[in-house]
């Protein structure tokens, strides 16, 4: 995992697992600070003195040491024979090749639980996980950011009926930063070390360096999943998480996303269809190339290039290596594809271009900032709804995104239900996936904010006003 902050010399050494979780921070405030401190901040002002820091433990070795890794049929039996008469919440993560690779493969797939230890499975040797599935199919997994691990888990069987995601309950608690090391260094205070986490995963052996990495990233996790769960029951959220963890257990499969090359690094700078359509024709030749090769598309060709060949429209192979990022050696070696590619752009007749806009495959509204000409009604909903939802975020401390989907409050001010009461707000924001905690709290106050719209403000103005009509004045 990534995004790790950076270590001391402090020696390695760290509490027993499932130790009392430290104390959470008060429901309602993110400073550490009581209830009670509130009424003498506001009396006295802040104080003089903060209160001293807890020392940091560097996580530097397993607390049990270094576990092999788990690569053949027999060891893999008894990996999940051991995991499976644990006791409690099995953590889990998985290390990917992401920029390296192809595709977003698990290359080492990481599970502690109490009483059985730490397991290192290498998914490569065994690829099939349907067998651990199956052994902890009742056992809740801990996992943080489990949107990005869960796809790459389910490749290879491995499918949790029930998580608690410690990314998402951050965000749901109001931490401004939500990456595993800052979390694990605030709320436990324990450091995780960093030099792996962009690291190719994929390489064989695997040092002891990165295993270790690997298995710390999952030594603590549950002591962080414990104290975050006394957090949000503190908070009142722990139905909010509930909620929000049986929805990401329970989603299905992405599908695949139209026009992916769309999100072509700096595509905003090409202006015309037909150097979209070179952007098209090159993102899928790049594709090809790489998943043939196994190796990660901006290794092929970084994505300015294809931009720049949209924006210039070579014509020849001198142009074309004119161009920086065409002319590296990797890059060169697929010339003649570069070359097919933007010719078929430039020879696509208009009816096959694509629209500037995307025009077909979004189908949600079109841009807010568009609402003002188009729609001045459907501007003002989403004014208010925004309004709304701001003022909640504010309330909770939870990301105004965590609270409701942006996407689910642009749908339902752009389309209203009829009548637009709470019910019927309610009911289309389910309908645009929102949990029954989210209608809950947003639905009757977005009702009313409509119902009782704020009155327009008066312009501003530094001129001086008008002074009165004299009295012989008509």
């Amino acid at each position: 995992m990534a995004d790790r902050p950076p270590q001391t010399t402090r020696p390695a050494q760290h509490e027993p697992e499932h130790r009392e979780p430290d104390p959470p921070r008060d429901a309602g405030r993110l400073d550490g600070s009581s209830a009670g401190d509130a009424g003498i901040l506001a009396e006295t002002g802040p104080l003089e003195e903060e209160p001293a820091k807890r020392d940091i433990i560097d996580l530097r070795e397993p607390r049990e040491g270094l576990p092999p890794v788990t690569s053949t049929p027999q060891a893999l039996a008894e990996a999940i024979s051991r995991l499976a008469a644990g006791r409690g919440p099995v953590a889990v993560d998985a290390e990917r090749a992401s920029g390296y690779r192809y595709g977003q493969r698990a290359y080492l797939v990481q599970l502690r639980r109490a009483e059985a230890g730490t397991v290192l499975i290498d998914p490569v040797s065994c690829p099939d996980l349907s067998e651990l599935d199956a052994a902890l199919a009742g056992v809740e997994a801990v996992l943080h950011a489990a949107s990005q691990d869960l796809p790459c888990l389910a490749e290879i069987g491995y499918r949790p009926r029930a998580l608690f995601d410690t990314e998402l309950a951050g965000r749901l608690l109001g931490y401004p930063r939500v990456a595993l090391g800052t979390m694990l260094e605030e709320v436990l205070g324990f450091r995780l070390a960093k030099e792996h986490s962009a690291a190719d995963w994929s390489i064989r052996p695997l040092s002891a360096e990165m295993l270790k990495y690997a298995a710390l990233d999952v030594e603590v996790l549950t002591d962080l999943r414990d104290a975050l769960a006394v957090q949000l029951a503190e908070q009142g959220k722990d139905e909010w998480a509930r909620q929000e963890f049986a929805a990401i257990a329970a989603a299905p499969a992405s599908l695949p996303r139209p026009d992916p090359w769309r999100r072509t690094s700096g595509i905003h700078r090409v202006r015309s269809r037909r150097g979209l359509a070179i952007v098209r024709e090159l993102w899928d030749a790049r594709d090809a190339v790489a998943q043939e090769a196994d190796v990660s598309p901006r290794r092929v060709l970084a994505d300015a290039a294809i931009i720049e060949a949209a924006r210039l429209q070579p014509t020849d192979r001198a142009q074309l290596d004119r161009i920086p990022g065409f002319s590296a050696r990797h890059a060169r070696r697929q010339a003649t594809a570069w070359l097919a590619a933007v010719r078929r752009a430039r020879e696509l007749p208009d009816a096959g271009l694509p629209d500037i806009t995307g025009t077909g495959v979004n189908t949600g509204p079109p841009p807010a900032h568009r609402w003002g000409e188009r729609d001045p009604d459907a501007a003002a909903r989403l004014a208010a709804a925004r309004e709304v939802v701001n003022a909640l975020s504010a309330e909770h401390g939870t990301p105004a995104e965590n609270l409701i989907s942006p996407d689910a409050v642009r749908r339902l001010s752009w389309e209203p239900p009829d009548p637009p009461d709470e019910a019927a707000i309610a009911a289309a924001l389910a309908g645009y996936g929102a949990r029954p905690w989210q209608t809950e709290l947003i639905a009757g106050q977005v009702a009313r904010a409509w119902a009782n719209p704020a009155p327009a403000k008066r312009p501003e103005t530094s001129e001086a006003p008008e002074p009165p009509a004299s009295l012989g004045e008509t």
